[in-house]
């Protein structure tokens, strides 16, 4: 688990008057030359990329979207 001294930043449409209704909240941080993404609902699981490869899983889930 990401220390809790990295500043997380919940994502613009995890919810409020975009529609999302906040219950999908998607946090980010970035730290050390890393990203680490986790659900606000359960912070104490998170996934930790390098750079070079959250740039890639972006591009992808915004292609080709995200199933769940």
């Amino acid at each position: 688990m990401i220390e809790d001294a990295v500043l997380w930043r919940k994502s613009s449409r995890s919810g409020g008057s975009n529609g999302g209704g906040g219950s999908n909240c998607v946090e980010v941080a970035f730290f050390d030359g890393s990203v680490g993404l986790r659900d606000s609902k359960h912070p104490y699981v998170d996934i930790v990329f390098g750079t070079d490869a959250f740039g890639t899983f972006v591009a992808v889930v915004k292609r080709d979207g995200f199933e769940q």
